[in-house]
């Protein structure tokens, strides 16, 4: 099957741009795949972090692709479209997580050969921090493909929403294998500058409004020194928020401050001295992260918001907040250290996980829904 895929590749950085990486590295096993990269992915003056593309410090692993699709000139779409057509394909996989891309990828997937099956990997169908225009925009992108497919069940919900009568599936996020194995505790926590012998929490990703830092670190404050926090992610709008928060806290050296991009080749480093990762989102659907946390057999504390329960809770690989509150976070946090077994139950639970989440079983549930659509 020829293959084309639709999204941003290296040289954009970010977990987008990585999971594509592994798509097509596996799609292209079995299939004749080409990705079509963004030759812009947003405006400069729409994206909040340093820089979109990856630097000579990420040390990210170059894919060969063709800058395309300028997604803020709808002069340029038709040509995208055009040099897609042209190519063939039996199937083009998009990428959907933001609505701003709705007009510009909903245009290109109205503009295939009517025997060309397009499909959208979803991330999210409304953004963590909507606006107005997310269902109108998302509404016309959904109305041109022929189907989805859903990384959880509340990106489902949300899908069926707005389109009920679309075709789709849910396929879960794969594990992370691609950022190297896991080191020494005492090694990682050498690198880090990281004191041996404490409860090492870590807060890790981009740093955004409703990803909840300052949740934690209210929680942290009400923690005992046995504990410390490692906050790693490059902050997407100030930080001042939550320096005045760290500074409040009873001993802020416990707290370990990265506040950057990590590169590929240093995230193994993070999990390797980390106990637990916390995940004190206010929205959510899935979470990247714990595609990371999974490949370092590191269990998760998360709040119960979107698909953080069905993709973490239910099975068994952390444990889920009643409420999303400092008190409740803070009181998670000490029932995983002071519960005998816990930990042990969750990393058997991940072990099961990452056995069945694999890139592969990922392609070939893709593929096989991909062949439904001709029906």
């Amino acid at each position: 099957m020829r293959i084309a895929i639709l999204s941003c590749f290296y040289p954009f950085r970010g977990g987008i741009a990585q999971f594509n990486a592994n798509l097509l590295g596996e799609l292209g096993k079995a299939h004749e795949v080409r990705a079509f990269n963004f030759r812009r992915q947003y405006p400069s003056f729409l994206f909040p972090g340093k820089t979109q593309y990856v630097t000579d410090e990420d040390e990210a692993v170059p894919v060969q692709s063709e800058p395309l699709l300028d997604t803020a000139n709808p002069f340029n779409w038709p040509r995208a479209a055009a040099e897609i057509r042209r190519w063939n394909p039996d199937l083009l996989v998009m990428r959907y997580w933001m609505s701003y891309f709705g007009p510009s990828l909903g245009y290109v997937a109205r503009h295939m050969r009517p025997e060309c099956r397009v499909v959208a990997i979803t991330d999210n169908v409304i953004p963590h921090e909507p606006h107005f225009f997310d269902r109108p925009l998302t509404s016309y992108f959904l109305r041109g493909v022929d189907g989805c497919v859903a990384l959880c069940g509340e990106v489902e919900a949300d899908l069926l929403r707005i389109r009920p009568d679309v075709r789709h599936t849910v396929i879960p996020h794969p594990v992370y294998t691609h950022f190297g194995q896991k080191l020494p505790r005492a090694e990682a926590e050498r690198r880090l500058g990281i004191p041996s012998g404490s409860r090492n929490l870590l807060f890790f990703g981009l740093i955004r409004e409703y990803k909840g830092l300052d949740l934690l670190i209210e929680a942290f404050s009400r923690l005992d020194s046995s504990y410390r926090l490692i906050i790693a992610g490059e902050p997407y709008g100030s930080f001042e928020k939550y320096q005045r928060l760290i500074d409040a806290c009873p001993d802020p050296s416990r707290i370990h401050l990265f506040p950057e991009y990590i590169p590929d080749s240093e995230v193994s480093t993070y999990f390797s001295a980390a106990d637990v990762v916390v995940l004190p989102y206010r929205s959510a659907t899935q979470s990247g992260i714990s595609a990371v946390a999974d490949n370092f057999e590191v269990p998760m504390i998360v709040t119960d918001v979107g698909g953080l329960r069905e993709t973490i809770g239910e099975r068994g690989t952390g444990i889920v907040c009643r409420e999303g509150t400092p008190e409740c976070i803070a009181a998670e946090i000490e029932r995983y250290f002071g519960t005998p077994g816990l930990r042990e139950s969750c990393v058997e639970a991940i072990r099961s996980v990452n056995e069945r989440l694999s890139w592969n079983r990922f392609c070939r549930d893709l593929i096989a829904f991909a062949d439904s659509l001709k029906a």
